[in-house]
């Protein structure tokens, strides 16, 4: 799922293309992406770009007559740009705005539609579609801290959290963690007072400098559907079981869950312990290692 960094690459790139342009067609190509029926995306036609914005780690386009198109592309959404009428493509296809001076194309590459394009007028529907997370660029060390005491969940389902902190997902929870040198099933009813100043500086660090990474490689281009990812080899952990850390090159491990995975150093961020994995832990039991000098005699 494009994460802060990402939505803020896309609002950029957008801003520098269709701010102050007049939106001349919407076609949409997958019945399952407009979610409202009031406003109709019809309404949105005809209208100027006013502001390109993000909540969390959604997409709005402000138009002119406090109308806003909201769009969440989940897992697998990306946007793209493409000369003005442009083909809605195929099966990936989800939608094309047209503007004078080229067009925005929504896809998904996924068999399970789950982006999401909201149209809505006025700023306390816009609010609707917040769910309530602090802005983790502007939180600061003090507020951070009792957010996080004012639960005791892990540090990884804390983070990731978008009614807590709006825009971190799985990659940057587990780039976060690594740079904190933080276990991401630490309890944050447990967390020092160093450990929260330590890890609010590595969020608000390991943000901008992705997004300062991000802006200088598309500084002249739109991002194409490959580019925005949640596994980029400059990543220290995330995505890379098994690799070696670049901190201290012990192998990175996992923990394993539903459709996602939490990457972490067992030398850097658990004292040394290799975390319990459900399904592996399970399968091996007795032979399952649970210090880094277990895993490398492995």
């Amino acid at each position: 799922m494009p994460e802060l960094p990402d939505i803020e690459l896309y609002r950029g790139c957008l801003e520098q293309r269709i701010l102050g342009q007049a939106l001349e067609r919407v076609r949409v190509g997958s019945p399952f992406l407009v979610r409202s029926t009031e406003p109709t995306i019809d309404a949105a036609v005809g209208r100027r770009v006013v502001a390109i914005r993000r909540i969390g780690k959604r997409v709005v386009v402000g138009l002119e007559g406090d109308l806003f198109l909201v769009i969440h592309l989940m897992i697998a959404g990306r946007m793209g740009w493409k000369a003005r009428g442009a083909k809605v493509p195929g099966k990936i296809g989800l939608a094309c705005f047209d503007f004078p001076n080229g067009c925005v194309v929504l896809t998904e590459a996924s068999t399970q539609k789950r982006a999401s394009l909201h149209v809505v007028r006025g700023e306390g529907a816009l609010a609707l579609h917040d769910p309530g997370g602090v802005e983790p660029l502007e939180v600061s060390v003090g507020a951070f801290s009792e957010l996080l005491r004012r639960g005791n969940h892990t540090l990884k389902r804390t983070l990731t959290d978008p009614r807590l902190i709006a825009g971190i997902g799985n990659a940057y929870g587990d780039e976060i963690l690594h740079a904190a040198g933080l276990s991401p099933v630490q309890l944050t009813g447990r967390l020092k007072d160093e450990e929260i100043a330590r890890l609010h500086a590595a969020m608000q660090t390991t943000l901008r400098t992705w997004m300062d990474r991000l802006r200088a490689e598309f500084a002249t281009k739109f991002p194409g559907p490959g580019d925005v990812t949640a596994f980029r080899p400059d990543f220290a952990v995330h995505g890379k079981f098994g690799k070696p850390c670049p901190a201290c090159r012990v192998p990175v491990q996992r923990i394993r869950y539903a459709e996602n995975e939490t990457n972490y150093c067992p030398r850097c961020q658990t004292g040394g312990k290799v975390l319990a994995d459900r399904s592996w832990s399970r399968l091996l039991k007795e032979d399952w290692p649970r210090t880094v000098e277990e895993l490398e005699s492995l």
